[in-house]
């Protein structure tokens, strides 16, 4: 189990304050607690929960040191969303839209929000309706949500108007990538995560049909 320090934060994220990361601690500490009676995350990873969620999600905000704008898609348990959400709390101008269609995860999502006054707004609908609610952003992200092709085609409205996608894949990432050629074209950027060592973030721009 890795221990929450600040400067394991740091290390993933870029230069964040300690009181983002006292409050990120507490907030590790109210997922354990809402989990116990709603399914937020895989009981295999709940024994490590700041590295294998919280500085896996927090790792995007060091990719993209400078956008406002974001928007993450089927954020369940809030990762990357909600960590991101404590993190753009530092950054002037800095929100994210939280789009979840699961009414118990957007509860828990929205209670979190509530407690630590997150510049965070929860889109309780189904993705393929958010994009006429949640417009422009710079940057959209997912995490374990869906096959790359799957995900291209809910992130499209957003990708093709000039947004970069931020995407967690796996060790399988490549079969993925050579999947979604079929149908889409992008400019890609892979990024090795720093929490598994047979991961990526895949950075996705310029989306346009194949």
């Amino acid at each position: 189990m890795t221990a929450p320090t600040l400067e394991t934060l740091r290390a993933a994220a870029g230069p964040v304050s300690r009181e983002t990361f006292e409050r990120l601690v507490a907030f590790e500490a109210l997922f354990l607690k809402w989990n116990r009676s709603i399914n937020l995350a895989a009981p295999s990873t709940l024994d490590d929960v700041w590295r294998r969620h919280i500085l896996d999600s927090a790792q995007l905000g060091l990719i993209e040191a400078k956008a406002t704008r974001w928007v993450d898609l089927g954020s369940g348990g809030g990762f990357p969303g909600l960590v991101l959400a404590f993190l753009l709390a530092e950054r002037e101008g800095g929100a994210i839209d939280l789009v979840e269609s699961n009414r118990k995860k957007a509860s828990f999502l929205q209670a979190v929000v509530g407690q630590f006054g997150l510049p965070a707004r929860i889109v309780a609908r189904r993705i393929e309706d958010a994009p006429a609610l949640v417009p422009a952003p710079q940057v959209v992200t997912a995490r374990a949500l869906a096959p790359l092709s799957a995900l291209l085609d809910l992130a499209a409205p957003w990708l093709s108007a000039g947004a970069r996608g931020l995407f967690h894949k796996g060790r399988d990432y490549r079969a993925e990538l050579q999947e979604s050629a079929h149908r889409w074209s992008f400019d890609l950027v892979e990024h090795p995560s720093i929490t598994d060592p047979h991961g990526v973030i895949l950075e996705v721009s310029d989306l346009r049909p194949a």
